[in-house]
């Protein structure tokens, strides 16, 4: 197997290590990133099974996730 060095940021090595999975290879972390995106249809229908009160709570989470990201921008 030919393996080439990287060079990358701490900051970029500590990214990558929270996206890997306990028995996979940096290596294989990469590839599965970076893979080709399967068609997002995959998903159409895989909320119709839950509560009102779910699906409220979901969308006041993503409103508040979206309200500290765009805070988190326009700070920078």
């Amino acid at each position: 197997m030919v393996t080439k060095t990287l060079t990358i940021t701490k900051d970029a090595y500590e990214r990558l290590k929270m996206l890997k999975k306990p028995d996979e290879s940096f290596s294989k972390v990469i590839k599965r990133i970076t893979e080709d995106k399967q068609d997002i249809m995959r998903f159409a229908g895989i909320l119709s099974d839950i509560s009102d009160k779910d699906f409220e709570e979901m969308k006041q989470s993503i409103r508040d996730l979206r309200k500290r990201s765009f805070s988190r921008l326009r700070n920078r």
